[in-house]
């Protein structure tokens, strides 16, 4: 039904439809489903998010010692009332930590796109329902209009951190929360590509650089901050703001640097912040002896 983000915003446009609505209509195409049970899969999916979120506000620890407990500080900092950047954007870095500390102590949570990129699309999601009050069909729209442009990625770029480093998972999970968000809150076909195109475009070149290895360090931080980033760009673009580079071109320009990245700088473990005097105390307190010794 459609390659790029420029054929789904026309398209969206040609036909007078939401973007959710494509995705939704392309998924029954492809695996012959109606309606109503792409949207019960797709449910199941929000549920696991919002148990997820549930899970992580409690507090959880990884096995490491390396991450966990962040969510909660963060919520409590909220509860006081004298935020700098506003309780909002807290709660959906809060709930995009919550997400992935979770996801780093080994639960339950759903890829979106990656596992390590799990915190940003749920995160912004469950801030942004408090303010804009959506049904549950329109949070689960809210997630096709997230597949939508992550399909966009995936068949023009790469999801995968080992492939094009964090930008192609971080970036790419929050290139897909900033266009939700701007669809849920009334914004055109056209300005939730500009809202992806932005909020990427933000995000090149990060590499991907976990700290012995594991899918923590600075994973679940980078979430926090990809989670920052969707919601400033959905308001620059419902402002009327717009990238000066095309959305495709972006997602291009993504994929080129990924390929011209260092394999040390694509999750590997081998540079990066992975390779700092305390990044490697880490790794050999963790594993006994540092990681590389053990290849």
């Amino acid at each position: 039904m459609f390659k790029n983000a420029a054929e789904l915003v026309k398209l969206a446009e040609d036909r007078q439809k939401k973007i959710s609505d494509l995705m939704i209509e392309q998924e029954m195409e492809v695996s012959g489903k109606s309606r109503e049970e792409i949207m019960e899969l797709m449910g199941k999916n929000l549920d696991v998010m919002e148990q997820a979120i549930e899970r992580g506000l409690k507090g959880v620890h990884s096995l490491s010692g390396l991450t966990g407990g962040d969510a909660v500080l963060l919520q409590q900092y909220i509860q006081k009332g004298n935020t700098l950047a506003g309780p909002l954007l807290l709660d959906a870095v809060s709930k995009a930590v919550a997400t992935n500390e979770v996801n780093a102590a080994m639960g339950t949570i759903c890829a979106t796109p990656t596992a390590g990129s799990a915190g940003v699309v749920p995160g912004t999601l469950f801030a942004v329902q408090e303010k804009l009050q959506p049904s549950r069909e329109e949070k689960i729209c809210f997630l096709f209009t997230a597949g939508a442009f992550g399909y966009i990625v995936a068949n023009n770029a790469s999801i995968s951190g080992a492939a094009g480093g964090c930008q192609a998972e971080v970036g790419s999970a929050s290139g897909m929360a900033a266009a939700a968000i701007t669809e849920m809150a009334g914004g055109t076909p056209s300005q939730c590509a500009e809202a992806m195109a932005i909020t990427l475009k933000n995000m090149l070149g990060l590499v991907c650089d976990p700290v012995a290895g594991l899918v923590e360090v600075p994973c679940v931080k980078r979430n926090a901050m990809g989670a920052a980033n969707a919601i400033v760009a959905a308001d620059m673009a419902l402002a009327g703001i717009t990238s000066r580079i095309p959305c495709d071109e972006v997602i291009d320009a993504m994929y080129k640097i990924g390929q011209t990245m260092p394999s040390a700088l694509r999750e590997t473990a081998g540079g990066g912040l992975a390779a700092t005097p305390t990044g490697r105390k880490l790794e050999a307190k963790i594993y006994g002896v540092p990681l590389q010794s053990r290849d």
